[in-house]
């Protein structure tokens, strides 16, 4: 017998590529790369890649972050957030950990929070 179809491989990795434009919603529970171009929210349960020639305007939730490319709108990272030297981002994030290299630009505000966001509650 085959794998169960119920089976969720939270490794598998998903490629938006270069000239790919995209508008609406995505969910995925593996991770994605985006070198294209994507008009919508973007939830992944796993690492999420933005190229350099990626763009996205939206809303993304995800375990963690890597941005080489353009994005607009809000970023919800419950680990690492990376903006590398090429990244163009403006909006909001919350995440638990922030690197921003040298070049990269961000414009708007970040909230941290030493405990991942899924586990975050006020205590008394």
């Amino acid at each position: 017998m085959g794998k169960s179809n119920s089976t969720i491989d939270i490794n598998s990795i998903n490629i938006i590529c270069n000239g790919t434009t995209i508008k609406g919603d995505i969910r995925t529970d593996g991770e994605i790369r985006i070198d294209g171009i994507v008009e919508g929210n973007l939830q992944a349960k796993g690492k999420v890649v933005i190229g350099t020639s990626g763009r996205l305007t939206g809303e993304i939730d995800c375990r963690s972050a890597d941005i080489q490319g353009k994005v607009e709108g809000k970023i919800n990272v419950n680990e690492l957030l990376s903006f590398k030297s090429t990244c163009v981002f403006k909006g909001d994030i919350t995440t638990k950990q922030l690197a921003i290299e040298p070049g990269a630009i961000f414009n708007g505000t970040c909230q941290m929070s030493k405990e991942t966001l899924q586990n975050t509650e006020v205590k008394k």
